[in-house]
């Protein structure tokens, strides 16, 4: 997984020389899958913004600190101007594929749903009710978001504030936000967790708000993260099953 902060700044180079350096993701709402990756593109094109497919990725070169992508500079000069700090339309999308000859992620035989691969059964809501909060706006067409709008969110449990989100770790087998890293600040001082994004109930973009379906006392339940974290099948089984208090007859003697 990556953190969205670590590899802010990275490299992308294309098939015919630089293209520029991360800047920023963009994630759909409905899903928490990253679609494109905001490219500056520095001195090349006086500091335009572009958008790159996360299907256009190629290799990763650690010590650079670098991704290749499987386009040509001309492509990406081609591509339509986009304001990336204002929500992104399914029409936009769809000129910026035309433009790159690529089928849209939403085409026939996509498969990539988001959220990762882990979610627990104990996580999944009633029958009837959506795993995915639907947060679209009301004319049907979804929108994609900016990572970095939402780093800093408030975040609010149904029993009061927890925190805020200090950043976002990212799967790179599917490119989805697997989880939001929540600074608990006062609440829980010195403390960070990992909230997944099935836990949210509404993302309020006015007030700047995340809004969850759990309490204080779930999320206290936790592990504890940090940078140095090891996010392995066997962490993420701690932040999706709840700890089982010990029986009376199996407590250890104060």
């Amino acid at each position: 997984m990556w953190n969205s902060l670590k590899i802010h700044g990275y490299a992308i180079e294309a098939d015919d020389g630089a293209l520029g350096k991360i800047a920023d993701f963009l994630f759909e709402d409905t899903n928490w899958s990253i679609r494109w990756l905001v490219v500056d593109t520095r001195h090349w094109l006086m500091n335009r913004k572009v958008l790159l497919p996360t299907g256009a990725l190629g290799q990763f070169d650690r010590d650079k600190k670098e991704f290749s992508v499987r386009l040509t500079k001309k492509q990406v000069e081609d591509s339509p101007n986009i304001d990336t700090d204002l929500p992104v339309s399914r029409q936009m999308e769809s000129n910026i594929y035309d433009t790159y000859g690529w089928g849209p992620y939403w085409g026939a035989g996509y498969m990539n749903s988001g959220f990762g691969s882990l979610l627990e059964p104990a996580m999944l809501p009633p029958p009837g009710q959506q795993a995915f909060p639907d947060t679209r706006n009301h004319d049907g067409d979804p929108h994609l978001r900016s990572v970095g709008q939402i780093i800093s969110y408030d975040i609010h449990a149904r029993d009061g504030e927890i925190g805020s989100v200090s950043d976002v770790l990212i799967s790179d087998a599917d490119w989805s936000i697997r989880y939001l890293v929540v600074d608990t600040g006062t609440w829980w001082a010195g403390r960070k967790v990992l909230i997944s994004p099935g836990w949210v109930e509404r993302i309020d973009w006015i007030a700047a708000e995340i809004r969850l379906n759990v309490d204080r006392a779930t999320l206290k339940d936790r592990p504890d993260y940090t940078s140095e974290t090891v996010v392995d099948a066997g962490y993420e089984r701690r932040i999706h099953t709840p700890s089982i208090p010990p029986s009376p007859e199996n407590r250890s003697p104060r």
